[in-house]
């Protein structure tokens, strides 16, 4: 079973990190280039504990949907999305954030199953563990640009954060 971790510094409040990392819109903005869209569950704002998301990408030519939910919530410090019906066998994002020096330490754990058995297990080590990791490096860039910046007020309500 394949497993992604990647760890990403941002100077920004843990906050504003975890809740850009549970919004749809930001997502979506994230992912233009598979022009994925959320078209059942929730589909704008920052989802929460046991909500859902289907979203439908366009991933090597085909397009394709997906059903994950949020199935463990700490804020602002741990979520899980799980994935409920799509391509993979089974998928698991943890999403952690901790507080370190002033900055948000953001770590992402990616633990999947591909399909097919054997075959999916070739494929990973071709090429879906690459594609899937350069995806969440894509996402994880843009949550660092919208939170070091005033972009993320374009998609969290600012009233609801204290800035020191």
């Amino acid at each position: 079973m394949p497993k992604i971790v990647l760890r990403t510094e941002i100077q920004a409040s843990k906050d504003i990190v975890f809740d850009l990392s549970r919004s749809i819109d930001l997502h979506k903005i994230s992912t233009e280039q598979t022009n994925e869209t959320a078209v059942a569950g929730k589909t704008t704002g920052l989802i929460g504990l046991n909500e859902s998301v289907t979203w439908k990408a366009k991933h090597f030519g085909i397009y394709q949907k997906l059903t994950a939910k949020v199935t463990e919530f700490d804020r602002p410090n741990y979520f899980v999305d799980e994935m409920m019906k799509g391509v993979f066998k089974s998928f698991r994002h943890e999403h952690h954030f901790e507080d370190l020096n002033g900055k948000t330490i953001m770590t992402d754990i990616f633990d999947y199953r591909s399909p097919f058995g054997l075959l999916g297990r070739f494929v990973d080590s071709l090429f879906l563990k690459k594609y899937m990791t350069d995806l969440l490096e894509k996402r994880n860039r843009i949550v660092k640009d919208f939170a070091e910046s005033d972009k993320w007020k374009e998609v969290l309500n600012p009233e609801v954060y204290t800035i020191d």
